[in-house]
């Protein structure tokens, strides 16, 4: 690549970056600054669990119950300290992947080009922009080629802006993108002072829409906490027709509505997007919004680009075909005079300051093989920017004596109608293009062209170009590609590439890595001639796409999603971001990508590896798989407490109030832990990934599903009031009976906990699940129910009672009962189906 310094740009010194920063500040935009431990604190004071024991708590204080108004005040610190911690655990990981995400930018420094955050940038250094990158501060242009920029953002006008030095129009601005070529500006204002910074004050109430599974999660709730509410209101007035106390019957109330209030649920949901984003960014994948992290694993269809994908992008020049011999040769050490004058055309054609993979690659070649760089002789004059169809570029050069270089490059085919070429001259070029195309290689035609004066025609096609030949560059596979997509294909999911190249080079590097249905392809000009039906039935049986542009990618994706496909999208170019944007989860190259193209991403791949993939969509379907166990588990485990509460106090039997609100509340912390932290750690079941994608369109609780949770809360109720009979029948006293009811309780939420890592594979296969987690909360559990059973402070303060051997082992068998028949259940499913899942 051309030295900075050739163009007499050196940039600022380290010491002037640093004396810069220490005057002007860093590249921010700093508006309203965030209370984040007030605002945390509301937000905790606001939770209706918070609400419902600060009631409790000053109902035990005003009738004397000192003891028990002091442990929910104590419960009141606990919940909240807990649902501080779970709030700063998700936050943190938000800010790690707010940092991973933070733009970057090129800058030119001691004459080096740098790539540094564009937080760190300081006003008076110069920054280099190209095609596809966000511009990170104002500055004024110092240098450009064929530079245009999309101004949208501050002016609402689409139309790109061609811009030069020498322009009125010589300033560009932040948040503003490149659209085509290249500049270098020194920056003129950085922050709050940039243009951007003065109207920045209108983005900070933009607000975020809620996702499916969020609205679907946060309607259950509210149906929930509805059904809490009547029933609290009809336990208060059951409590006060036979009581006549106020207070005592609000208590006896608010029990009940503790135990209904399901306010783990958007807890677990918050816990599990966000430490699941997390968990990916360490992987090496950024998910922009963690909302949708779960969704992921819904996707059927991949379309993926050749370039940087299935290849490493890694562009070598490797042979020329020379036209005037009809001779392909491999790039010679030594070349002779038509092999030079191939490669001096190929670097005139490209932009001065190459930024393309390819340009860069001839930029070496020229290098590597002149006697005599004449590239410091000529400037640029005039350009013509890639367009056409096929696409071609156009530069033309001058040196101090006005000697022009007018040269080309572009699709082979771009130069077949605009050369003085004859049928059988063309014949033996499209030959040559179908002979190397068949080898995988990239092509690039060139020319030259004479012209006298200054008055260049309007466009490049006007002009009447000598053909030179052909320049291939190859691009190898990447070495994992194959075994990514047999993945795929085990997973369910359909991959289609869609790439620029022709249909003979895509064709080649399909069938060289394996990719099936490569011998099913079509050309962006075939597809622009179906309609919108023909191309839906089209794109179920087409597999590779080649000479594709923007529009025609576009179709594609709404094609697929006509025919009820997830679509994910890969793309690092401008040109891929309207196909990004319109798929489910648009994807983007972290190292290749442009900056547009990860502005239309939900994702992004931070090292290009397509196998990251496989991890994000096994990510996906574990992090809503294990969403849903923890809430079935949450709905098992409050239907007993709830109906043990009402059911004695509704039918009159002998110990009507068997739980105080202490009681549900202890219930409640020693349960909360396993939703949110045991299951949020649990491992990808071995079976997931060889499942078929399920549905975008699938409600989270189907029938089936609900009445699962249902069925097995059910199972436990029976077991608490089997137990709360036993006690009666037996003449236990309350206290004693309360104990059991207890620890049958206990014991089925350890015992729920292991059934329900699985609704299919047995207690036996999860216990040998790496979880660390589990035998941790698990023990604790233990410990806890132990102290309460066997320290007497701990006994007499909750109401229990030490129990005999016998009634121990009657409440866990009882408890374990209770909830270990479902594994007969899966037993059955699995001798249904293939035993090899």
């Amino acid at each position: 690549m051309i030295n900075p310094k050739d163009f007499g740009i050196q940039g600022l010194s380290e010491q002037e970056v640093l004396a810069a920063r220490e005057t002007h500040g860093k590249n921010t935009l700093d508006y309203k600054k965030q209370h984040k431990f007030i605002n945390a604190l509301k937000d905790i004071l606001q939770e209706p669990m918070v609400l419902l024991l600060s009631v409790a708590s000053g109902i035990y204080f005003l009738t004397g119950n000192i003891g028990d108004g002091i442990f929910l005040a104590s419960a009141i610190v606990l919940v909240a300290s807990i649902s501080f911690y779970q709030e700063s655990k998700s936050k943190n990981a938000l800010e790690k992947l707010k940092n991973i995400t933070q733009p970057k930018a090129k800058v030119i420094r001691d004459g080096e080009i740098k790539e540094v955050q564009t937080h760190d940038l300081v006003l008076g250094d110069c920054i280099m922009v190209e095609e596809g990158t966000i511009i990170p501060a104002d500055g004024v242009i110092i240098h450009s080629n064929d530079f245009s920029v999309n101004e949208s953002l501050l002016t609402g006008e689409s139309m790109a802006v061609f811009k030069d030095i020498q322009s009125k129009k010589n300033q560009c601005y932040t948040g503003t993108t490149v659209a085509s070529g290249l500049a270098i500006a020194t920056v003129t204002a950085i922050g709050n002072a940039t243009a951007l910074g003065k109207i920045g004050k209108s983005l900070e109430n933009i607000q975020n829409e809620k996702t499916t599974l969020e609205i679907q999660i946060a309607s259950f709730v509210n149906k929930m906490s509805i059904a809490g509410g009547i029933t609290f209101l009809l336990v208060w007035g059951i409590n006060y027709y036979n009581t006549l106390n106020v207070l005592d019957s609000l208590l006896k109330a608010l029990t009940l509505a503790m135990s209904i209030l399901p306010e783990e649920i958007p807890v677990a949901f918050t816990t599990f997007m966000a430490l699941g984003s997390w968990r990916l960014m360490k992987l090496g994948i950024v998910v922009k919004q963690i909302k949708t992290v779960e969704s992921l694993g819904s996707a059927t269809v991949i379309c993926v680009d050749k370039t940087g994908t299935i290849t490493q992008n890694k562009m070598s020049l490797v042979k020329l075909y020379l036209f005037k011999t009809d001779e392909t040769v491999a790039v010679p050490e030594k070349p002779n005079a038509l092999e030079q004058e191939l490669i001096d055309a190929a670097i005139w054609s490209s932009e001065p300051i190459p930024f393309d993979a390819m340009e860069v690659s001839l930029h070496e070649a020229y290098a590597r093989t002149t006697n005599s760089d004449e590239r410091k002789g000529y400037s640029l004059t005039h350009e013509y920017p890639l367009g056409g169809k096929p696409p071609m570029m156009t530069h033309i050069f001058e040196n101090q004596e006005g000697e022009l270089i007018i040269a080309a490059k572009g699709a082979p085919e771009a130069f077949l109608p605009i050369s003085n070429l004859k049928e059988v001259e063309k014949a033996k070029i499209r030959k040559a293009i179908t002979v190397l195309g068949d080898q995988g290689y990239r092509l690039l035609g060139v020319g030259i062209a004479k012209f006298k004066g200054t008055d260049y025609p309007e466009t490049q096609q006007e002009f009447l170009f000598d053909f030179l030949g052909l320049v291939a560059f190859y691009d190898p596979p990447k070495k994992n590609i194959s075994t990514v997509l047999k993945e795929f294909d085990r997973a369910g999911i359909t991959v289609k590439l869609i790439t620029g190249d022709t249909a003979t080079t895509a064709s080649a590097i399909a069938k060289e890595v394996h990719f099936i249905g490569y011998e099913k392809g079509m050309t962006g000009a075939e597809l622009m001639q179906l309609d919108d039906k023909q191309l839906q039935e089209k794109v179920k049986h087409i597999q590779v796409f080649s000479r594709m542009f923007p529009d025609a990618k576009l179709r594609i994706i709404n094609a697929l999603k006509a025919n009820n496909e997830v679509v994910a999208m890969i793309g690092d170019g401008v040109n891929d971001g309207p196909a990004l944007k319109a798929a489910h989860f648009g994807i983007a190259m972290g190292t290749k990508g442009t900056e547009i193209a990860k502005e239309a991403a939900s994702l992004i791949l931070v090292d290009d590896d397509l196998s990251k993939m496989i991890d994000s969509i096994a990510m996906g379907r574990k992090i809503y798989s294990n969403l849903k166990k923890a809430i079935q588990y949450i709905i098992s485990i409050h239907i007993p407490i709830i109906l043990t509460v009402f059911i004695p106090l509704a039918l009159g039997w002998a110990f009507p109030n068997i739980f105080s609100p202490t009681h549900v509340i202890l219930l409640e912390l020693i349960m909360g832990p396993t939703c949110s932290i045991i299951y949020e750690n649990e491992p990808l079941e071995k079976n997931t990934m060889l499942q078929k994608p399920r549905l975008l369109t699938d409600t989270f609780f189907k029938l089936k599903e609900l009445l699962t949770s249902i069925i097995q809360g059910l199972a436990i109720t029976v077991g608490t009031l089997a137990i709360y009979q036993y006690g009666i029948h037996t003449d236990y006293s309350e206290d004693t009976t309360r104990t059991m009811v207890f620890l049958v309780l206990i014991i089925a939420n350890i015992g729920l906990t292991l059934v329900n890592r699985s609704f299919y594979y047995s207690i036996l296969t999860t216990l040998k699940y790496k979880n660390n987690l589990v035998p941790l909360i698990i023990g604790i559990t233990v410990l806890i129910t132990a102290a309460l059973l066997f320290i007497p402070p701990f006994t007499r303060f909750f109401q229990f009672s030490t129990l005999t051997i016998l009634q121990v082992l009657g409440a866990i068998l009882t408890g374990l009962i209770s909830v270990l028949w479902y594994e007969l259940v899966k037993w059955n499913q699995r001798n249904k189906k293939n035993p090899m899942l």
